[in-house]
């Protein structure tokens, strides 16, 4: 069989797999338990302030990081398990995982054109350039172009956020599955426009400073932290092991996904754990 033809029984293939409407189901339902959780937390302050579901967050969260006060969004007056532009890249990795499961390319393996992809590196430059004006402010007398913001932190750290996403879902899928459409990710400038609009969307739902709201982007935000771990392991570990590209069905793709999650819950709990017995404190770095 020829590349070419390969490439048409991929899309075939692919072409037969419709969208599952319970996919869809099992968003709503999870969404409504996260509703319920939200609101049973957030209408008593002093529980929110002792809740094991942000408490475990503020866990994975400390393992990546610094966790400065003022320089992370709040619940209720509750500190994010994250920073403002982690919250904003790791948001962006579920975004991008949640988008692509709905609309079925869990099964693509292939990166998204030249003009998107050097649009996602220039949002990682910006971000680096909005960091580095945001690091200088530790320093009084250093030079820097602007007041750093925390909108700004968050805006920057999502654009970053898609890019990582972007990129990871595909290397992971080529590393899964067997049978593999090497269609882009993302095909169209439209597909990668959508993106951006529900992005934009989620940065507005945060800073409009709605609780409830806040709470569900809190906990998105440490799932794209532990999905973004975990499909780094699951890379590594396949390879290591020389088993890459084996999976034909869903349900075998479940147990190195699922060791891969419990290894990055690990992984991030030894380095808060090192880290906490280090400094003390969860907030904030030594010295600052």
């Amino acid at each position: 069989m020829t590349a070419q033809e390969e490439a048409l029984a991929n899309e075939k293939v692919e072409q037969k797999r419709p969208l599952p409407r319970r996919r869809g189901v099992i968003l709503l339902i999870s969404l409504a338990i996260l509703l319920i959780m939200a609101f049973y937390t957030i209408t008593d302050s002093a529980h929110l302030t002792h809740s094991h579901v942000l408490n475990g967050a503020d866990w994975m969260g400390y393992a990546v990081c610094h966790r400065i006060t003022e320089r992370s969004f709040t619940i209720a007056g509750r500190q994010f398990p994250l920073c403002a532009r982690c919250t904003g890249m790791y948001l962006g990795v579920f975004l991008v995982f949640l988008l692509l499961w709905l609309g079925g390319r869990l099964r693509r393996g292939g990166m998204p054109s030249t003009p998107i992809m050097l649009i996602l590196m220039a949002f990682v430059v910006i971000m680096g350039i909005d960091g580095i004006n945001s690091y200088l402010h530790f320093f009084p007398n250093a030079p820097h172009l602007y007041e750093p913001r925390n909108w700004l932190r968050l805006l920057t750290g999502m654009g970053t956020g898609l890019m990582m996403g972007i990129i990871i879902v595909p290397a992971l899928m080529q590393i899964l599955w067997r049978d593999i459409s090497y269609k882009p990710v993302l095909a169209t400038f439209r597909e990668f426009a959508g993106i951006i609009v529900v992005a934009l969307l989620l940065v507005l739902l945060l800073l409009s400073n709605q609780a409830t709201i806040n709470y569900v982007l809190a906990l998105a935000s440490t799932a794209g932290l532990l999905l973004i771990v975990m499909s780094l392991n699951v890379v590594f570990l396949l390879i290591v092991l020389r088993r890459e590209g084996r999976a034909e069905k869903w349900q075998q793709i479940i147990l190195p996904l699922t060791i891969g999650f419990i290894l990055a819950i690990l992984e991030l709990s030894i380095i808060s754990t090192l880290r906490f017995n280090w400094t003390g404190t969860m907030t904030g770095l030594p010295g600052l």
